[in-house]
């Protein structure tokens, strides 16, 4: 939902042309996958649109090509660490500290709150892009 929420941001922004905006997941459970459907639902309730997409899994090189990788919750920074050999630039951050209520988002997948889910993410992707206007 992040990455969907994060683009729909910079676009009514007018900067949707400055950022490489993309997903991947830290494990392959849903590699290949479209959206989620209850996230599909979720994001059209509140007009960003996702398309067809495909999930797949964070490699190394994601690391040397991003310049930001941002997670979800302590586990994702944990797997996105080990995925990408450590975090030598600094690059891996979790959405939520953008903001002034720092903490993992809980993940709908399990909790089944997609509006918690959306309010979260809508948050840390509205502090992230403004922290990216300094």
């Amino acid at each position: 939902m992040a990455e969907f929420i994060m683009k729909h941001l910079a676009l009514q922004a007018g900067r949707a042309a400055e950022f490489e905006i993309a997903s991947a997941a830290t494990s392959t459970e849903e590699t290949g996958n479209p959206v989620y459907p209850p996230a599909r639902r979720k994001l059209a309730e509140h007009g960003v649109a996702c398309g067809s997409r495909q999930a797949r899994q964070l490699t190394r090189a994601d690391y040397d090509y991003y310049d930001l990788i941002i997670g979800m919750d302590g586990s994702n920074l944990r797997q996105m660490r080990r995925i990408c050999g450590g975090d030598p630039d600094g690059k891996i951050r979790l959405l939520l500290d953008y903001t002034n209520h720092p903490r993992d988002i809980a993940d709908p997948w399990y909790t089944g709150d997609f509006d918690a889910a959306w309010a979260d993410c809508a948050a840390g992707c509205t502090a992230l892009l403004r922290d990216l206007e300094r």
